[in-house]
């Protein structure tokens, strides 16, 4: 994609909000997958936007579906997607209980499964000429949609980087989201690229698009960076009594090629405090304990900067 010297001048003119500019939140929104669904939740406890909501005195007003992509038009799953669904769901919702908008966040955390197997990018799913351009542009246009209902402040989280997860790790198994035969190493380095490419043109287009969009703030959520640090440096985030773990998952079950779980059965999961030690529920997921810090996080960044967030205007 060629990126027009008009917009690097827009970007070169962009600044971070100050701080104390921010309002007093009092409502947060949320929009995305499974890593932020509050009713089907894949972390094994509680999801990160109900921790988020509680650490920051804040009201929670959830959209986000369980196997959701941005458009069923690019990414096609039976699943809730942002655009055609979790947009109109919003939209219901707002006409019986309008919002303060001054005073309301939306945050998105979406691409997952764009990128990822049965209808994504990784397994070639997608309808044909559909790429990384185009799922990132559609997670960007979400902010233009959303200010056009009213909104006014977002927080746009990066995909992690999915390679580093059992499901797509060079050593990785079969498991119950995909027990066929592939192979992991170039499974693992196009997941890289995937995530990579589409973070930094998402920032590119965010940067972009912000300046045209009446009193808008947006937080650009390097949720990528944040992850890379847990799994580099675990002892700074998880505090379970078990032995540190970024590669496993609280709850691993390895998959006959094909078929069922080795065995017949899959393990039990790890239990008690002993979950804590996991950055991973599953072989996909986030456990409860790296959601809390992604909720302690996005608190933090309610009140402004941090190393995690950066509000532009």
């Amino acid at each position: 994609m060629l990126v027009p010297v008009c917009l690097f001048a827009a970007i070169a003119l962009f600044s971070a909000t100050d701080a104390g500019s921010l309002p007093r939140f009092t409502d947060l929104v949320t929009f995305g997958d499974s890593y932020t669904d509050v009713v089907n939740v894949y972390d094994g406890g509680v999801a990160w936007p109900v921790y988020a909501a509680g650490y920051a005195n804040i009201t929670l007003h959830a959209f986000a579906r369980s196997g959701a992509t941005c458009s069923s038009a690019l990414t096609p799953r039976t699943a809730p997607p942002v655009m055609e669904s979790q947009i109109p769901a919003f939209q219901a919702a707002l006409e019986q209980s309008p919002l303060q908008q001054e005073q309301t966040v939306y945050a998105l955390w979406i691409g997952t499964n764009d990128v990822g197997v049965e209808g994504g990018l990784i397994t070639g799913d997608a309808p044909q000429g559909v790429t990384i351009v185009n799922v990132t542009e559609c997670a960007v246009k979400w902010v233009a949609v959303m200010h056009g209902l009213g909104a006014r402040n977002f927080i746009f989280m990066n995909m992690i980087p999915l390679q580093l997860t059992p499901l797509y790790s060079v050593d990785s198994h079969p498991s119950l989201y995909w027990h066929f035969e592939r192979n992991t190493t170039e499974w693992s380095l196009f997941m890289n690229e995937l995530v990579s490419s589409g973070n930094t043109l998402s920032s590119v287009l965010l940067q972009a698009l912000a300046p045209m969009l009446p009193d808008v703030r947006i937080a650009l959520f390097d949720t990528h960076a944040l992850f890379a640090d847990i799994y580099s440096n675990p002892g700074k985030y998880l505090n379970g009594t078990a032995p540190l773990n970024v590669t496993g998952s609280v709850k691993q079950c390895d998959y006959e090629i094909g078929g069922g779980p080795v065995g017949g059965a899959c393990p039990p999961e790890a239990q008690g405090t002993d979950r804590d030690s996991f950055l991973w529920y599953d072989e996909l997921h986030p456990s409860e304990q790296a959601n809390r810090i992604v909720a302690r996080e996005i608190a933090t960044a309610l009140q402004g900067d941090t190393t995690w967030a950066t509000w532009l205007s």
